[in-house]
């Protein structure tokens, strides 16, 4: 009865040493898998704003100004001039706190 529970041992070593191997293989392939695809669309996304915004010659010039009121702009205008400007890129959210701030008086 000896003998014969060792080759029974041996093959459930030697099969749970392979399915071991065999799920870190497939965990291996599917993070590699996960990775290409959040590549891809992330390469997919840097295509899709390129073809958005027209080349920089094409591009309109911005609006003249407008000529401010004899008072000058309100609060509630500046704010929206600086929230425009972050949104289009032209400030960044470092630099509109500060201006916001600076806005404010705080």
């Amino acid at each position: 009865m000896l003998r014969r529970r060792r080759p029974l041992l041996r093959a459930a070593v030697v099969g749970g040493g392979a399915y071991a191997a065999g799920r870190h293989m497939q965990r291996k392939s599917q993070e590699q898998q996960y990775a290409e695809a959040e590549q891809n669309q992330r390469l997919s996304d840097l295509e899709q704003q390129q073809y958005q915004q027209p080349p920089p010659q094409y591009q309109q010039s911005p609006p003249p100004p407008q000529a401010p009121p004899a008072h000058g702009p309100s609060m509630l205008d500046q704010l929206n001039q600086l929230n425009d400007l972050r949104q289009r890129g032209a400030l960044t959210d470092e630099e509109f706190a500060a201006a916001k701030a600076k806005l404010l008086g705080t």
